[in-house]
Order: C-alpha cells, then structure tokens, then sequence
C-alpha cells in the first residue's frame, strides 16, 4: 500500500478518518474503486461506510452495470 503526505489549511477542519471518507467515496463515485474497496480505504465495514456516504454527499448507487450486477449477487 502506498503513504500520501498532505499538506491541509488549517481552514478545512477534518481529520484523518474524514479525509479517508472523502477520499474513498470520491474515487467510488469516478469508478475507481468497487464498494467494498472503497469501505477498506476509510477503514470501514461495507454497511457502515455505506451509512457514512450520504453523510458525506456520496452516492451508493454507481454508474457501473458490472458493479450493479456484482451487488445483487453479494446481496
């Protein structure tokens, strides 16, 4: 696994688990990321990052037929 250093303004008050968070929905949202993937890099369980995306924004639902497909098997 690779290490990022950030420098953030002191403006934008998260910490590490939010940015996490933003992180990993933004990169589920694009199609980089399955949802389980994105729940492992904000160190969450599915259903709890689950819950957490609409606090941040983010949308469960993806774009991809493939990750639709995959979700209904998972169910």
């Amino acid at each position: 696994m690779k290490t990022i250093n950030l420098t953030i303004p002191e403006y934008l008050n998260y910490d590490e688990t939010e940015w996490k968070i933003i992180l990993a929905g933004e990169l589920y949202e694009r199609g980089k990321l399955s949802l389980g993937q994105a729940a492992d890099l904000a160190g969450f369980s599915k259903r709890a990052f689950i819950e957490l995306m609409g606090k941040y924004g983010f949308s469960v639902f993806s774009d991809s037929l493939e990750d639709l497909k995959s979700d209904i098997k998972n169910a």
